[in-house]
């Protein structure tokens, strides 16, 4: 979206295990399924899924995909089926929105080196270096954004907060129109 066309510097493979096949996942590690169309129409084209700290773009900002939960088009997969599960993350040269099944999100912001081919990163670039400014103002509680007084924090907070809520609420509304939509007529 703001470098134009770039190349991949890396592809971060992060798969986690159960380690009861019995149990069920923690719901923290569950990824969050956006169906076909939940936000606009064919956005995504088919069914995406991404980790709740993932960053969507929409309305000018990232808005990590937990906060966008609506329980009918955006919800958490219970995956109880998989006692695996693999997350893969795009890294380019700095943060960027690219798109995953027509959904703009954001590419990779820090390398991490719980990634399983973390060693693969180190070779080609030695030591990350993190503190990378993401692209736009990220909405999450995953995040931290450096050092802050409590006083601009509860401000920040409450702000995001609205934001997320107006975002929140448009998603629903549309949620429920595509219920209607389905819905077999009488």
């Amino acid at each position: 979206m703001f470098g134009g066309t770039r190349p991949i510097r890396w592809i971060g493979h992060f798969p986690i295990k159960k380690s009861d096949p019995s149990r069920a996942w923690p719901k923290d590690a569950r990824p969050v399924r956006i169906a076909r169309s939940a936000l606009a129409p064919n956005v995504p084209e088919a069914d995406l899924y991404v980790s709740q700290a993932h960053g969507v773009f929409i309305d000018g900002v990232l808005v990590s995909a937990g906060y966008l939960l609506n329980e009918t088009t955006i919800s958490l997969c219970d995956a109880s089926e998989l006692d695996e599960l693999e997350f893969f993350h795009i890294k380019l040269e700095t943060h960027d929105v690219i798109y995953a099944q027509g959904v703009p999100v954001e590419s990779l912001l820090d390398v991490d080196e719980r990634a399983v081919n973390f060693a693969e990163y180190f070779r080609k670039y030695g030591v990350p270096t993190g503190g990378e400014l993401p692209c736009l103002p990220f909405l999450s509680s995953w995040r931290r954004s450096g050092v802050k007084s409590r006083l601009t924090r509860a401000i920040s907070w409450n702000e995001r907060r609205k934001r997320i809520g107006v975002i929140h609420e448009r998603l629903r509304q549309r949620a429920i129109a595509l219920s209607r939509e389905l819905e077999p007529s009488v």
